[in-house]
């Protein structure tokens, strides 16, 4: 069966690496750029005035800086896996796809919460979270799924792989880590305990006041 033209085109970016820097750097970039932008740290502001010298608004400059830093920090950030002969197209392809399964989730449980909430459901969730103090569980959920994800995708060898295979364990190294880490653990809890203060002693504390 022969491929349509959508396969035969991304096959061919595929070979021209566009999934493995182009694409990749135009993201980060732009991420780059939209962070530099909402943080003003290479911004300035410069009043306009009118021919009669009356202020009339402003202006922000130095936009061209964030843009070079961008620009500059994009390629930083994939020339490492260029360099290294790592190829993330597959993990990257990965996490955006999860990313969006679990979007396409998250929206087909609003479509059909709406069919029994108000109107404007949004305005709705954000006034239960806000009231049922739900806004610290709802980040940690979106933390945790992003870890997952993030997992998921393959990335974390992107990170961890380097690491580990630089790392000789041997087997007195592993051995010496699982002792330590017994010895360790009972010394944690002592202090932790001595910390607390039992009932027995509460009603002590109050009945000397």
């Amino acid at each position: 069966m022969a491929d349509d033209i959508f396969t035969i085109a991304i096959k061919k970016l595929q070979e021209m690496g566009a999934f493995n820097f182009l694409f990749p750097f135009m993201l980060t970039t732009a991420i780059f750029y939209g962070l530099l932008r909402k943080s003003k740290v290479f911004t300035a502001k410069k009043d306009l005035f009118d021919a009669n010298l009356k202020k009339i608004g402003e202006i922000e400059v130095s936009e061209s800086v964030n843009a070079v830093v961008a620009l500059i920090a994009g390629f930083m950030v994939w020339t490492y896996p260029i360099l290294s002969g790592v190829n993330i197209e597959q993990q990257l392809s990965t996490f955006f796809l999860h990313g969006l399964i679990v979007t396409l989730v998250l929206l087909v449980v609003m479509m059909i919460m709406s069919m029994f909430m108000p109107p404007d459901l949004p305005t709705e969730l954000q006034k239960q979270f806000l009231k049922g103090g739900t806004v610290g569980v709802v980040l940690v959920a979106v933390v945790v799924i992003g870890v997952i994800i993030f997992l998921t995708s393959g990335l974390i060898n992107l990170i961890a792989g380097p690491i580990f295979a630089s790392i000789d364990l041997g087997n007195d190294t592993v051995m010496t880590i699982v002792v330590l880490g017994l010895l360790i653990l009972p010394i944690i809890f002592i202090f932790r305990g001595s910390g607390t203060i039992t009932t027995d002693e509460k009603e002590n504390n109050k009945g000397g006041k």
